[in-house]
């Protein structure tokens, strides 16, 4: 028995021992190349996020401005650019005129002096609205932004058009798969190398759709996400990458992020073998993921030679902490 005993140690020593020496980041060098850092909706004006809901009016509590720009605008992402950003999110709805609107809500009524649904209107009336009308940071005393955001939305097509080469994260706003299909079709219209460029989240349903029919582009999902992390954990201990994570865009919470085997240097290099972009998020709580890396105490939390992606609200902050840092 005690033979047994001694014989069962020792495999499982050897097992820690593999475990260890294929994990360690110690043995697996940084990829080459600074962190990306991802402007998730551009350069925007922040708000308080006490106790927020999915149908909060962020607008109606917007801090005291320190700037010009509204999210999910071509000066703001312009704007994102030239402060750093090596990708810029924006989020799409498609319209009744075939087109898709880059605009953040569901509905109107918040941010616009437009009402109804963004989807069931068309490209031409959300040209029409002010996008800045609902903006306050003092309970709707005064409404600095009103007036100033007339004809601002965007479509999709024209932020590729004035951006015709840089990289943009696209967020399908909802979890319709026919969403999916007409985005398929405006990335279809473009060349390969354009095409790889972007990436895409968004709902199960539509990004199922938009994958299956543009197999070049990196997706996402909460599903799609969840089987590749849970199966990673599960068995990436070997080295061994899931069939799930394969061309994928893969948000990391900062707080889970060190539970990964690998974290952060191996894991980079086997998500980055199967074609995927690893980028760290703010920290996970059972809410979404649209918190980022936004204070810097949280930019404090990645190691020192981290250099995946880095989402982020605070683009200009965290483009200066990643400056001071190298």
């Amino acid at each position: 028995m005690r033979r047994i005993w001694r014989s069962v140690a020792f495999v499982t020593l050897l097992l820690a021992a593999f475990i260890c020496l294929n994990n360690t980041s110690l043995l697996g060098p940084p990829q080459p190349g600074k962190p990306v850092l991802l402007a998730h909706r551009g350069i925007a004006q922040q708000f308080d996020t006490t106790g927020l809901a999915n149908d909060t009016c962020t607008a109606s509590r917007m801090l005291p401005p320190t700037h010009g720009y509204l999210e999910n605008t071509i000066s703001s992402m312009q704007a994102s650019f030239e402060a750093g950003a090596d990708i810029v999110e924006l989020d799409v709805h498609p319209t009744t005129d075939g087109r898709f609107a880059v605009f953040h809500d569901w509905t109107l009524d918040c941010r616009t002096d437009g009402h109804g649904v963004t989807r069931e209107r068309s490209m031409a009336y959300l040209k029409g609205l002010d996008i800045g009308y609902g903006y306050t940071a003092d309970g709707g005393k005064t409404f600095p932004f009103r007036g100033k955001g007339i004809g601002l939305m965007p479509s999709l097509d024209e932020v590729l058009q004035a951006f015709p080469e840089r990289p943009l994260l696209i967020n399908v706003k909802s979890n319709d798969p026919t969403e999916g299909e007409r985005l398929a079709a405006v990335l279809n219209s473009l060349g390969h190398e354009r095409r790889v460029s972007l990436l895409a989240y968004g709902g199960d349903n539509p990004i199922a759709a938009l994958s299956t029919r543009v197999p070049d582009i990196k997706t996402m999902s909460r599903s799609t996400l969840k089987a590749c992390l849970l199966r990673y954990i599960a068995y990436g201990w070997t080295g061994a990458v899931p069939g799930a994570c394969r061309s994928m865009v893969i948000f990391v919470p900062i707080n889970i992020a060190p539970w990964l085997w690998g974290w952060p240097n191996r894991f980079l290099d086997r998500m980055a073998s199967v074609g995927s972009a690893v980028f760290v998020v703010g920290p996970y709580h059972g809410g979404d993921f649209s918190t980022g890396i936004d204070t810097k105490e949280d930019f404090g939390r990645l190691p020192g030679a981290y250099s995946g992606g880095i989402l982020t609200n605070e683009i200009e902050m965290a483009a200066s902490w990643l400056k001071a840092r190298n």
